[in-house]
């Protein structure tokens, strides 16, 4: 127990840390831009036989990795926002072979299980929007000296 390091090898705490919101890593952040891109690339290319994906362009937003490296939840979404459920129910199914194609395309030791949902941040930034353009609100925002410049 020298150096202050806890018997748990230095790690204790870490998987503590992500669960309750804490930042990233540089390399968990680093994988996740990596598969990002592997993931786009290959729903680019098309090479996925699903009824469901044939001929959707599917946005990938952001590939977030836990902090073991072992597991990867994927942000994405169809360009045209309908049927968002199939489209990632299919990716869901697909998981195991994009897996194995995203590893021929990475250089990690160990490629992470990939889970798919669907991303909601753009409907959260709509609402947020509307609601900023709202009476109320605008109103409040002018009280506060908020207001945009642009009026």
């Amino acid at each position: 127990m020298s150096r202050g390091r806890s018997p748990a090898g230095g790690r204790q705490g870490r998987d503590d840390d992500h669960r309750a919101g804490r930042a990233a890593s540089q390399r968990q952040l680093r994988v996740g831009e990596l598969l990002r891109h592997l993931v786009a690339e290959l729903l680019r290319r098309d090479v996925i036989h699903d009824p469901h994906l044939q001929g959707v362009a599917i946005t990938i937003s952001e590939v977030r990795v836990s902090p073991d490296l072992k597991n990867a939840t994927v942000f994405a979404l169809p360009l045209s926002g309908k049927d968002t459920a199939a489209v990632i129910e299919a990716l869901n199914h697909a998981a195991t072979f994009i897996r194995g194609q995203v590893s021929k395309g990475s250089e990690l030791k160990f490629t992470p299980k990939l889970t798919f949902i669907g991303d909601e941040s753009f409907d959260e930034a709509d609402r947020i929007r509307v609601l900023l353009e709202t009476p109320r609100v605008k109103h409040d925002l002018d009280e506060a000296g908020w207001a945009d410049d642009e009026e």
